[in-house]
């Protein structure tokens, strides 16, 4: 079993099915979990299992950036993040496409946006920082009636991407070691996948970062050769 002790490890968004099977992953691993959602009573069962829950607006930056002030005045620098803000809105083809669906799917990228750069100097000074987010195979695929998904969730990757650029060209001249990964997982639908997701997560501290970084790793249902 991989061993995160002493590693510190947010989840954002993680008051779902997914949130739940990691926070009971890397607690079992040793890490400390800083577990965020909206609302407070739905975040009770991380705190049940040893996560330090945070109530907070990922969407918001100035609540981002204060959710991190607090965390290292608490001397808690972070050595993981893992990206769960989500959700499905679609249907209707090209016309069903509406803006408020859209503002909705938004927030998810909006929240990643403001936590990788409010964390980049915890995963860059970390001695194994690893960041992920959960994309969908829509991406390679996109359908009418999946636009305004599939668009949040490849403007996502495509920002991941910059973010394990910017890793690599920062240890680069500074002369270091490449420490940090940032990685994709794609799925088809997350339902099912919880457990594994959670395991593949807590797996990324077993590989070096050169070989994670800018990696995207397709989770599938057991039996249809997987990862």
């Amino acid at each position: 079993m991989t061993d995160l002790t002493g590693r510190t490890v947010l989840i954002a968004g993680a008051t779902s099915a997914s949130g739940l099977a990691a926070t009971r992953a890397l607690t079992a691993a040793g890490a400390r979990v800083v577990a965020t959602g909206r609302h407070a009573e739905k975040l009770a069962p991380l705190a049940a299992l040893g996560a330090r829950t945070e109530t907070v607006n990922l969407a918001d930056e100035s609540a981002v950036h204060e959710l991190v002030r607090g965390l290292h005045d608490r001397g808690l620098r972070l050595d993981g993040l893992l990206h769960l803000v989500g959700g499905w809105r679609g249907g209707g083809g090209l016309a069903g496409q509406t803006e408020e669906d859209y503002r909705a799917l938004e927030a998810s990228f909006t929240a990643l946006r403001h936590l990788s750069r409010a964390v980049d100097d915890d995963l860059r000074g970390s001695p194994a920082g690893r960041l992920a987010i959960v994309s969908s195979t829509a991406v390679n695929r996109p359908l009418a009636g999946g636009a305004n998904y599939a668009a949040v969730k490849a403007a996502s990757e495509a920002w991941t991407r910059a973010v394990a650029q910017g890793y690599a060209k920062g240890a680069r001249e500074a002369g270091e070691p490449l420490r940090a990964a940032a990685v994709i997982f794609r799925v088809k639908a997350l339902a099912g996948l919880e457990d594994r997701l959670a395991a593949a997560y807590a797996g990324l501290w077993d590989a070096e970062a050169p070989e994670l970084n800018d990696s995207t790793i397709e989770l599938q249902e057991k039996g249809r050769g997987t990862p």
